[in-house]
C-alpha cells in the first residue's frame, strides 16, 4: 500500500507540474493577446542582432524589382532606421517582406489602392488583426539567417537518394529469418549492422542538420497558412487565393515530419518512448530517409513556398504599416498620385510635412512646378529637409502613408546623392565618388518610365571653388529637364542666380538670440542672405583678430569678387 500511495503522490506531483505550466502558458497568450488590442499604434521596442539584420535582406535579395531603391539612396536617407521604427512583425515572413516593401519603389497606383484596402480592413477589424498577428507569433523566426539563405543553397545538399538507406535496410529481414537457426549468427550480423548504420547516421545527420530549422520553418509556415485560410479577410481574396493554390501543392512536404524534427536530443531527456525512438531513427536511419523525401518535394515547389512566404509577408506587413500609422503622433495622410503635370500645375505639393524620426518635428510645406535650389547657414536644415521630402515620397510609393498633412505628386523614381564618403577599399577620394554617383543619377532616366525625383546635397563639394560652381551649374541644368524633379542644396549662393530661370529658390535662415545663434527650421522663399560661418566661430570663443580679419576677408570679396 506504501507503494501504491507513493507512486499515486508522484503521479499527483507531476500531474501538478504539468498542470501548471499549461495554465502559465495560457495566461501568458492571453495577456499576450490582450496587449495586441491594448497597444495598438505603440512602437515596439525589438532588438535585432547585427548578424540577422544582415540577412532580413533574403526575401528583397530573392525579388530585387527593376527601379528599387538602391543601396546609396536607402543609406543617404537612413532607411534601416526607418524600417526599424515600423518593424511592428512577429515573423520572419513579415518582417523580410516589410524590408522589401520598403525598397519596392514601383507599385502601380493600382496595387497601392489595394494595399491600402488591406491596411483599412485590418485597422477596421481588430479580431482579424489580432488573430493574425497571434498566427504570425506562432510562426515566429528563422533564427539569426534569413529562410532564402537555406532555399537558395539547397543545391549544396546535392540529390539525396534512399536506395542505400532501404537496401541495407532490407538486410535486417534476413538477419530476423536466421534467427530460429542460427541465433549467433544473427546477433553477430545485426551487431555488424546495427554498427554500420549508426556510425554512418551521424556523419550524414550532420550534413543535413543545418537545413532543419528552414524545415521547421516551412512545416509551421504550411500549419500556419491552413490555420491564416480558415479567417474570413474579404480585403484579401487575392492572397487567399494563391495560398490556396500554392498550399494544396506542398502539403505533401509535412508528411512524416514529426519523426524527423521531434526528439533531435531525446537521449538526454530522459523520456524512454523518446530515447527508443532515437534508437530507431540511428539504426534505421528513417528520419534521414523521410528527410530525403522531403527534400525531393520542397526542391519541386520552392516557388509555391516563396508564394506562401509572400502572401502572409505582405498581410502581416499591411498590419505593421497600419500599427506604424497609429504610432504617428504628428499625424499622417493618405498620399494622392497624379499624372504628369500639365502646363501652369504643380508637380509636388507638400502640406506641413515632417521627418519621421525626430521626437519633435518642425513642419514645413513645399508646392512647386519644378526643381527647387536651397541655400542657408550650417545646420540651418538643409539636408533634414532634403530627407523629409524624399523619404515622405519614397513612403507614399511603398507604404502609401505620408508624415504630412497632404502630398500630391505623380509616381517618381527615387534617388539621391548626399552622405557620400570616401572609398577607402577601391582607394577613390570623394570626389571620384561623388561624381559617380551624380552620373548614375543622370543615366537614371534612360533606364526608367517615370521621372526621376532626385536629391542632392553640397553639389560637387569635393573639388575647387571655381569648377564646382561651373560644373555645378551645367549639372544641375541637365537635372532641370523635364525627365528629372531636382531638388539640391548648396553653399554657393552663386547657384541661386546662375540657375534662377531652371529652379525655384528656398532658404533657412538663423536667428542670433543674446549671443547665442538659433535655427527655426522654417522654409522661407528666395536665396539666403545671411552667413553664419564666421559668427559661429565668433560664438566658440575664436580671438577677435581671425574674426575681424575673416569678416574684413569676406566682406572684401563680396564687394569687389576678388580675394
Amino acid at each position: 500500500m506504501e507503494y501504491v500511495a507513493l507512486i499515486l503522490v508522484f503521479i499527483l506531483f507531476i500531474a501538478f507540474v504539468l498542470g501548471k505550466e499549461i495554465i502559465e502558458a495560457r495566461n501568458a497568450e492571453k495577456r499576450f493577446k490582450k496587449s495586441l488590442y491594448e497597444n495598438y499604434g505603440v512602437p515596439f521596442k525589438k532588438e535585432i542582432s547585427l548578424e540577422r539584420f544582415n540577412h532580413i535582406v533574403g526575401y528583397y535579395k530573392r525579388h530585387i524589382p527593376e527601379g528599387q531603391i538602391d543601396d546609396i539612396t536607402w543609406n543617404d536617407l537612413n532607411m534601416d532606421d526607418i524600417f526599424m521604427r515600423m518593424n511592428d512583425t512577429f515573423s520572419s515572413a513579415g518582417e523580410e517582406y516589410l524590408y522589401y516593401t520598403l525598397r519596392n519603389n514601383t507599385k502601380s497606383n493600382e496595387e497601392l489602392e489595394h494595399l491600402e484596402q488591406v491596411i483599412t480592413f485590418f485597422e477596421n477589424h481588430p479580431d482579424e488583426r489580432v488573430a493574425i498577428q497571434m498566427l504570425m507569433r506562432k510562426l515566429g523566426t528563422t533564427g539569426k539567417f534569413s529562410l532564402y539563405d537555406y532555399l537558395d543553397n539547397l543545391e549544396l545538399l546535392g540529390k539525396r537518394s534512399n536506395k542505400k538507406h532501404i537496401l541495407i535496410n532490407l538486410l535486417f529481414i534476413p538477419l530476423f529469418a536466421l534467427a530460429p537457426f542460427q541465433l549467433p549468427a544473427c546477433l553477430c550480423g545485426l551487431a555488424i549492422l546495427m554498427s554500420y548504420n549508426i556510425a554512418t547516421y551521424f556523419k550524414e545527420k550532420n550534413e543535413i542538420e543545418a537545413y532543419f530549422i528552414s524545415f521547421v520553418y516551412i512545416i509551421r509556415l504550411i500549419n500556419v497558412c491552413e490555420e491564416i485560410l480558415r479567417i474570413n479577410i474579404p480585403a484579401c481574396n487575392a492572397q487567399w487565393s494563391d495560398m490556396k493554390q500554392s498550399l494544396s501543392k506542398v502539403i505533401g512536404i509535412r508528411k512524416g515530419s514529426s519523426i524527423v524534427f521531434k526528439g533531435a536530443s531525446s537521449i538526454t531527456s530522459g523520456n524512454p518512448a523518446d530515447i527508443i525512438m532515437d534508437y530507431i531513427r540511428m539504426t534505421m536511419h528513417i528520419d534521414i530517409i523521410l528527410f530525403n523525401r522531403m527534400l525531393g518535394k520542397l526542391r519541386s515547389h520552392v516557388e509555391d513556398i516563396d508564394s506562401l512566404i509572400s502572401n502572409i509577408g505582405y498581410v502581416e506587413t499591411a498590419i505593421a504599416i497600419g500599427n506604424f500609422r497609429h504610432s504617428l503622433k504628428e499625424g499622417y495622410c493618405i498620399p494622392e498620385f497624379v499624372n504628369e503635370k500639365k502646363q501652369d500645375e504643380e508637380i509636388l505639393i507638400i502640406e506641413n510635412g515632417y521627418h519621421p524620426l525626430i521626437e519633435s518635428p518642425v513642419k514645413n510645406s513645399i508646392t512647386t512646378d519644378k526643381g527647387v535650389l536651397l541655400t542657408g547657414s550650417n545646420a540651418s536644415g538643409k539636408s533634414t529637409f532634403l530627407r523629409m521630402v524624399a523619404i515622405n515620397a519614397i513612403l507614399a510609393q511603398t507604404i502609401h502613408t505620408c508624415m504630412a498633412d497632404a502630398y500630391r505628386a505623380p509616381l517618381f523614381a527615387i534617388c539621391s546623392s548626399m552622405s557620400l564618403k570616401d572609398n577607402l577599399e577601391s582607394g577613390e577620394s570623394y570626389y571620384i565618388v561623388e561624381i559617380k554617383s551624380l552620373k548614375r543619377i543622370l543615366q537614371s532616366a534612360k533606364e526608367e518610365d517615370r521621372r526621376v525625383f532626385c536629391f542632392v546635397d553640397e553639389v560637387l563639394r569635393g573639388t575647387n571653388t571655381v569648377e564646382r560652381i561651373a560644373a555645378s551649374t551645367q549639372i544641375l541644368k541637365s537635372l532641370a529637364s523635364e525627365e528629372y524633379l531636382c531638388f539640391a542644396a548648396t553653399h554657393d549662393i552663386e547657384l541661386t542666380q546662375l540657375l534662377s530661370e531652371k529652379y525655384n529658390n528656398y532658404h533657412f535662415e538663423e536667428e542670433i538670440v543674446d549671443g547665442d545663434i538659433l535655427f527655426p527650421y522654417k522654409l522661407m522663399e528666395g536665396k539666403a542672405t545671411t552667413r553664419n560661418a564666421i559668427k559661429l566661430l565668433q560664438i566658440m570663443g575664436y580671438e577677435d583678430t581671425i574674426i575681424e580679419n575673416a569678416t574684413g576677408l569676406a566682406e572684401h570679396f563680396v564687394t569687389f569678387g576678388t580675394w
